[in-house]
């Protein structure tokens, strides 16, 4: 039976056999402030191009009718399995009409539905990226199955409704939207409810385009809309110029909505974000940036994703990648933008996720083999995003920027509002830049895996380089993995970096030589580097422009190790920083050596988003790669430092609110717990820090978690913040209790209960699982396996995920996690996406292991 599912043989079948023309949906949600159930009335009229059976999607408790071409069917005998079967659609013409009562949800798929404690209102809002369009009207489930969809809406006095379509003036309650051009059902949308809103225009050649943005009430004296609005228009200058092709609908609004599972999605013209980018409380500059980016990302989906889709989700990672390389490519480049250094964040966040993804058991080309929607579930992953936009910018290296976009016009004009596969982008790419991309597509595209360069450097005696060359390795595949490890063409430029003397009496690294050029194959020599001096440092894939893992050799690493803060630019601090976290997860770089590397270089770190990509990575390492025996000692080095660093940051500034963070997170002497009970209760002040409602919060959940707090405190801040979100801290707080019975209340919420809304459950599985409390948490190890099958069968896919990885027992570093995770895997045998989560959580405590091996032998063996 299919359950929920569908393949991709089925939906290549149906798309054979139909073209579908147009929906009219009728929805009435004027009960949703009741919750339960909503009517959905869908009529679809599609051609056939034979006579034949065929079946329409739908997941609803209800189905009152189904007819088709003017004949009923007992909806009792056609319905099952989230699929009307039509066995008889004849060639030509057809109709389908299909009333049914569809269910809110409470899980962030389907028809979301939210009551704010704030003003006690209903809000709602859609998401169906993958295949959840069908949990609010019948249709047929594909993204190649494009039509045009006008919507009907009857909803409750004094809501606003938001759709695709510019929204109309209602009539008696009543929304009746124009038609939308041909898109896929996954890009449709519906948000209703007494949502606030500001609206602006982006004007060009005498076009206009309507803005908006919109939240809760509760939210709008913290919506920064001018902030938004100049980085759309920002987004909306470069990519028409880049694409060549107008933005290609009426209007476009930005929905901030509660309870988002993503960051965002690219609804044609009406994007949902999640309203966590609603900063209530100060944020460092990092975190502007980053929302930018989800901004700019879903606004470039409107031309590559909604104008132009693709046929099937193995091209999923083209949607992603493109839009995420065009983002920070836009953030880089655009007039007036905020953050020329995007690609220094790229390169310490995204490209560090991607590194991480591409060494699990699960690793997978980038174009991947989605047989089904259980496949595509479980893959919106480092390597579709993160590495594709990797690749996308080696591409554009390797073919040149302009010819990019020329080939990327072309894409657009050629195929706008229909479907597309990889190779019809690859043509259009190699008409405009020449090159031959199908041995590229095959070693990049299609294999998995990750390279390793090296530099290999001899000298003479007076220090002047006499051969340079590069060495590119192929590890072998992750234990699991399928496919066999290859060497590919690299597009890298090679930086070297000497000393020069600063007016302050210091010294900084800059570049004094620059070569860019292909490497392929094991080894390729680099003549035009022979007869330099010898810099103090030698950095391949300068410029990030490639996708590989990138060792320093002996004499560049040693001078990293000393003065890595010392790089003029970010870019090639943040590439030699993640080297070596790659290197510490690795086991090539003991946790403790790690640990002094940041510390030595952090303060001269002027780039925030590194600075705080270094809190975590120090944090994990720590916690997780850390030899036990010298565990303890390397927290409260690390503690001392980041008190150490928050007293001397500059007052108010975002490096004080980062190290104030930081500092919170790992606190655990007596007297640093009393300084954050300080803060709270303002006893104590560091000059220029504001204690905040999240800064609050994130001081309540350490003392929470060491024990120094408890339900008074929590009950007494969540009055202070009656909010949604301090309900979910206060969730998080009250899971993180050190006591048996908080754990057992937690794990009844979540494993045992199953109402809690997505957001909470993911705050609740948050404060259950607190590195501090490894004791305290071993129990629920087995008791996890034993209950996972049946959570994974009986919940929605966006539930049932978070307990998966959430819940995996991945702070119990031993061999007992790793062979109590193979015998479950061999007794139960899940399907394939709940086998890839876990045996992703698996490998995370096998890296764990190696890594904690170095450490320990770094110490001297004994954990000292």
């Amino acid at each position: 039976m299919p359950g929920t599912n569908l393949t991709r043989d089925e939906a290549r079948e149906r798309a054979r056999l139909l073209r579908v023309e147009e929906y009219d949906i009728v929805l009435d949600i004027t009960d949703a402030p009741a919750g339960g159930t909503f009517r959905s009335e869908t009529t679809v009229r599609f051609e056939a191009n034979a006579t034949g059976s065929s079946f329409i999607d739908l997941v609803a408790p209800t189905v009152h009718e189904v007819v088709l071409n003017g004949e009923s069917l007992d909806p009792g005998k056609v319905f099952a399995d989230s699929r009307i079967a039509l066995p008889e659609v004849v060639e030509g013409a057809n109709e389908l009409r299909v009333v049914a009562d569809c269910a809110y949800t409470n899980t962030g798929e389907g028809l979301h539905r939210f009551v704010d404690p704030v003003d006690g209102s209903t809000y709602l809002y859609t998401q169906f990226e993958v295949p959840d369009a069908r949990r609010v009207f019948a249709c047929f489930e594909q993204p190649d199955l494009k039509a045009t969809f006008r919507f009907t809406v009857t909803a409750p006095e004094g809501w606003s409704v938001i759709s695709n379509s510019p929204t109309p003036e209602p009539e008696d309650r009543v929304w009746r939207f124009e038609p939308t051009p041909r898109v896929s059902t996954y890009i449709t949308a519906l948000i209703a409810g007494p949502y606030t809103s500001v609206h602006s225009s982006w004007e060009k050649d005498g076009r206009t385009v309507p803005l908006g943005i919109w939240c809760r009430p509760s939210l709008a004296e913290y919506l920064d809309a001018e902030a938004i609005f100049e980085v759309t228009r920002q987004g909306f200058d470069w990519f028409e110029e880049k694409f060549d092709f107008p933005y290609p609908f009426a209007k476009y609004d930005q929905l901030f909505v509660p309870e988002f599972n993503a960051g965002a999605m690219e609804n044609a013209g009406a994007v949902t974000i999640r309203d966590q980018y609603v900063f209530r409380s100060k944020v460092t500059d990092a975190a502007y940036e980053g929302r930018a980016e989800t901004i700019l990302h879903e606004l470039a989906h409107m031309w590559f994703g909604d104008l132009v889709t693709m046929e099937w989700w193995n091209d999923l990672w083209l949607n992603e990648s493109f839009a995420t390389y065009t983002s920070v490519a836009c953030q880089a480049a655009a007039p007036g933008s905020r953050w020329p250094h995007a690609w220094t964040s790229f390169a310490n966040q995204m490209k560090t996720w991607a590194y991480r993804q591409d060494q699990l058991p699960s690793t997978h080309p980038i174009m991947a083999e989605i047989r089904d929607l259980d496949d595509v579930l479980v893959n919106f992953d480092g390597i579709t995003y993160a590495k594709g936009a990797s690749v996308l910018k080696q591409l554009v290296a390797y073919v040149g920027e302009d010819a990019f976009f020329r080939g990327v016009q072309a894409y657009f004009k050629r195929h706008a509002w229909g479907n597309t596969t990889l190779p019809d982008l690859l043509t259009a790419l190699e008409e405009t830049s020449g090159r031959d991309l199908s041995a590229w597509s095959r070693a990049w595209l299609e294999t998995a895996g990750i390279n390793i360069l090296r530099p290999e450097v001899t000298t003479d005696a007076e220090g002047v380089i006499t051969s340079f060359a590069v060495r590119q390795e192929a590890p072998a595949l992750p234990e699991g993995a399928t496919g066999e490890p290859v060497l590919r063409p690299h597009r890298i430029a090679i930086g070297l970096y000497a000393s020069r003397e600063e007016a302050n009496g210091g010294s900084a690294l800059v570049r004094t030589e620059r070569v860019e050029l292909d490497v392929d194959g094991e080894l390729t020599e680099v003549p035009e580097l022979v007869g330099h001096p010898r810099p103090a440092v030698v950095l391949l894939n300068d410029d990030d422009l490639s996708y590989a893992k990138v060792r320093l050799d002996a004499d560049s690493l040693a001078a990293v190790t000393e003065r890595l803060g010392d790089f003029a630019e970010s870019l090639p601090r943040a590439l030699c920083w993640a080297s070596a976290w790659d290197m510490t997860r690795d086991g090539e770089m003991a946790t403790r050596d790690y640990l002094e590397l940041v510390l030595s270089g952090i303060g001269r770190e002027s780039d925030i988003g590194v600075v705080q990509t270094l809190h975590r990575q120090v944090k994990l390492a720590l916690e997780l790669y850390a030899d036990p025996a010298w565990r303890e000692e390397g927290l409260s080095r690390w503690t001392a430092a980041a008190l150490e660093f928050l007293r001397g940051a500059e007052p108010g500034g975002d490096h004080q609110l980062a190290w104030a963070r930081a500092f919170a997170a790992v606190a655990r002497t007596e007297e640093q717990l009393s300084l954050l009970e300080g803060l709270l209760d303002g006893s104590e002040v560091v000059e220029g820090l504001a204690v905040d409602t999240e800064l609050r919060w994130s001081l309540l959940h350490r003392l929470v978690a060491r024990g120094r707090a408890g339900e008074a405190e929590i009950a007494a801040e969540l009055e202070r913040d009656a909010t949604a979100a301090g309900e979910r801290h206060a969730a998080y707080a009250r899971a993180a209790v050190p006591t048996a019975e908080a754990k057992a209340a937690a794990w009844a919420l979540v494993v045992e209960g199953d109402s809690l809304p997505n957001a909470v459950q993911e705050s609740v599985i948050g404060g259950f699982v607190q590195p501090d409390q490894r004791e305290l948490l071993e129990p629920w190890s087995a008791r996890y396996f034993e209950v996972l099958k049946d959570v994974w069968e009986s919940r929605s896919h966006e539930m049932a995920q978070q307990i998966a990885v959430g819940l995996y027992p991945a702070l119990q570093i031993g061999r007992e996690t790793v062979e109590r995770t193979d015998a479950w895997l061999e007794e139960a045998r899940p399907n394939a996406a709940l086998r890839r989560l876990v045996t992703e959580s698996r490998a995370g405590v096998v890296r764990a292991l190696r890594a904690r091996e170095a450490d320990i032998r770094a110490g001297g063996g004994s954990g000292a």
